[in-house]
């Protein structure tokens, strides 16, 4: 049976006359948390404005549920940094924004329970500037979900956030997807955040980017003692720092 979701073979695109993305190749496994981390202007964002249609002139194919991208017509849910949720529209109208958009009838109970499990019950007739960041950013994800179609990409949701937020949304955001069935895309520049998300981590070169290595990290916290877990860890987390420079 084939458990691929997305599947990537030599994707190359250029901008004008500089090459950005050089032979990429992966696959994205059902309910699998995969993270893309590498320097910085190094093509990661434009990997997912590929994924996304917003550039189409690239080399390569790609496929989406076995449909290849440029037949394909559902959505990929997208989160970018910010969270772009609209400043007039309360919670909730803001978390069923991409269901009126699709003209897709609004199920209040499934909507209720997904804010339920989003940990945003109560909020709902609050407006953004009267949230916490880690909410908007629990917000954002959840209409982002609603946006998707099982495969969701995350471009750094928490890079904005303070250490303390951004570590309570990782542990929050692996318990979600395993609750809700999904499968993840990840761009990140935080090599922790990679390692404690991730069931794998794809280090990228800079520019033109490239694959340097495909690391396995899904169970890091089965390597035997604490020590023996946090030796792997260290040695994981200094093996993509010298990858990447």
């Amino acid at each position: 049976m084939n458990n691929k979701v997305v599947s990537v073979s030599n994707l190359s695109h250029s901008f004008e006359q500089t090459e950005v993305l050089k032979d990429i190749s992966f696959d994205l496994n059902k309910n699998e948390f995969i993270t893309f981390i590498g320097p910085s202007g190094c093509g990661k964002s434009t990997l997912f404005k590929v994924l996304t249609k917003l550039i189409i002139n690239y080399s390569g194919t790609i496929s989406i549920q076995n449909i290849q991208l440029d037949s394909y017509n559902n959505s990929l849910g997208y989160m970018p940094q910010k969270d772009l949720l609209l400043p007039w529209r309360t919670l909730y109208k803001n978390i069923i924004l991409p269901l009126e958009l699709k003209n897709e009838q609004i199920d209040q109970d499934h909507i209720y329970e997904l804010i339920k499990t989003f940990g945003l019950e109560g909020f709902e007739e609050f407006y953004p500037h009267q949230l916490s960041g880690g909410m908007k950013q629990r917000a954002a994800l959840l209409r982002t979900f609603l946006m998707s179609n099982d495969i969701v990409l995350l471009d750094e949701p928490f890079a904005a956030l303070d250490y303390l937020t951004k570590r309570k949304l990782q542990s929050w955001l692996k318990d979600i997807f395993v609750k809700l069935d999904k499968s993840a895309i990840f761009i990140t520049h935080d090599i922790e955040e990679a390692i404690n998300l991730s069931d794998r981590i794809i280090v990228l070169s800079a520019l033109p980017a490239s694959i340097l290595e495909v690391i396995d990290v899904k169970d890091i916290d089965s390597f035997g003692t604490n020590k023996e877990v946090l030796e792997k860890y260290n040695l994981i987390k200094q093996n993509i720092i010298q990858l990447i420079g």
